[in-house]
């Protein structure tokens, strides 16, 4: 083993699983014991849910197959908290998370403790052969963790959403957005690599990546322009005072009738003055606003509840359709995950990780020569490889240090409860010489 497959430091890795862990419980400070045991949506979890089952990875993951002498707090919570990995056995079903109310939330607070006792004892007490082989899958769960820290938020404000109140979750005012020219950006193209070897640490690429991030690779890049800015507010209000929403030669065949079906006006969370019918309260988190975006004045509703639209700010919780249709509007396109990745390294390059996700154009598939971590952890990414299309960057809601540039980020077309928004991209167009 060289020394740059050696596992992180005990000491490293328990301070960061004790940050993490304590970010999770901060996080639902603001919410009731009643927010966090509902469920909006089927694709929505409870805050309880969340809480439980990034202690349910902790057990079954580490402390059932390497504590000598581990007993679960709850034999039950492991059918209970299992989200989709089939390898460990039966699950209750995802639509219906909302009908746990049992166990209470204090029980799963105490859950957490349980677990979180318990992994500090595996750390202090394993050999360095178990360190070794537990530390990568430690790591694992903490950026498992972090993922479900986004879930939280996002959905904790769909169901805040559906409430008349539309209550804030964070009870102060954001942060301004400082208003910003958007510039076209040019890359050469050529032979680029992508990616990250993500089965073995080396001196090149340190820190944690998930197995979907890899292999490292090449692919051929003709030359491209990138918007330096996120599509804003203003930008997209201007695509639906034109009708965006009612002229179907913008959007493609799918999302046209996800548009019909579902009625979309504007944004999820877009509420036009007058209109109270704004609440995402259909099953499938699908409503918006009802006015017709001409002539009316509009706002958003956020992290900081029902505020003014500002022109300035990234639009958000757009679908995939949403967003092509957008950049067809536009003259432009999306950009392909491998382009967003070569050129998040371009000088000039604005709000990469801490906005809005960004859709791109590429499909969710396994890279070349990819395989899955090994045993309970190859189901984390592999099978969910088919559907979905990738989204990089980050968000407002991602936890600090999480994201990276060859992160992949993945939804079905037509999810828009995340903080997902878009970058403009094209075809590059030809340099014009100088004159002799």
């Amino acid at each position: 083993m060289s020394d740059h497959d050696l596992p992180l430091p005990r000491r490293d890795l328990a301070r960061r699983f004790e940050a993490v862990r304590r970010h999770t419980l901060t996080l639902t400070e603001p919410l009731s014991a009643e927010d966090q045991a509902a469920q909006s949506m089927p694709d929505a979890s409870p805050a309880k849910w969340h809480q439980a089952h990034t202690s349910w990875f902790f057990e079954a993951l580490l402390l059932r197959p390497h504590l000598p002498g581990y007993r679960p707090l709850d034999e039950s919570f492991h059918f209970l908290f299992n989200s989709y990995y089939e390898g460990l056995g039966p699950r209750h079903p995802r639509p219906q998370r909302g009908l746990l109310t049992r166990p209470s939330l204090d029980e799963v607070r105490a859950y957490r403790r349980h677990v979180d006792s318990h992994i500090r004892q595996l750390i202090d007490s394993c050999t360095d052969a178990v360190w070794a082989a537990i530390a990568p899958t430690l790591e694992l769960g903490l950026h498992h963790e972090q993922q479900h820290q986004e879930l939280l938020l996002t959905d904790a404000l769909h169901l805040l959403s559906c409430h008349p109140w539309r209550p804030a979750l964070i009870d102060a005012p954001p942060a301004p957005i400082a208003a910003g020219t958007s510039e076209w950006l040019r890359h050469d193209g050529g032979l680029v690599e992508i990616g990250r070897d993500v089965h073995q640490r080396n001196a090149a690429e340190t820190g944690f990546a998930f197995d979907n991030e890899g292999p490292r690779h090449r692919v051929w890049l003709e030359p491209f322009e990138i918007a330096s800015r996120l599509v804003t507010c203003g930008d997209f209000l201007r695509f639906i005072d034109d009708g965006g929403y009612r002229e179907p030669r913008w959007w493609l065949s799918d999302g046209w009738a996800t548009v019909q079906q579902q009625g979309w006006k504007a944004p999820l969370y877009w509420v036009a003055d007058g209109d109270d019918a704004g609440r995402a309260d259909s099953a499938d988190g699908s409503g918006s606003g009802s006015g017709s975006g001409s002539g009316s004045r509009w706002s958003v509703f956020g992290l900081h509840g029902l505020r003014p639209m500002d022109p300035a700010a990234p639009v958000m919780q757009l679908s995939f359709y949403e967003a092509t249709a957008f950049a067809e509007w536009a003259g432009a396109r999306l950009p392909s995950e491998p382009e967003w990745e070569a050129a998040s390294a371009l000088p000039g390059m604005a709000q990469l990780a801490d906005q809005a996700w960004q859709w791109t154009r590429s499909a969710y598939h396994p890279y070349p020569g990819f395989r899955p971590l090994e045993g309970a952890a190859s189901e984390y990414n592999g099978k969910f490889m088919v559907g979905q299309l990738v989204l990089r960057g980050g968000s407002l809601a991602t936890p600090p240090g999480h994201t990276r540039p060859t992160y992949r980020n993945f939804f079905p077309p037509a999810a828009r409860w995340q903080f997902t928004g878009l970058r403009l991209a094209r075809d590059a167009r030809p340099r014009t010489e100088t004159p002799a």
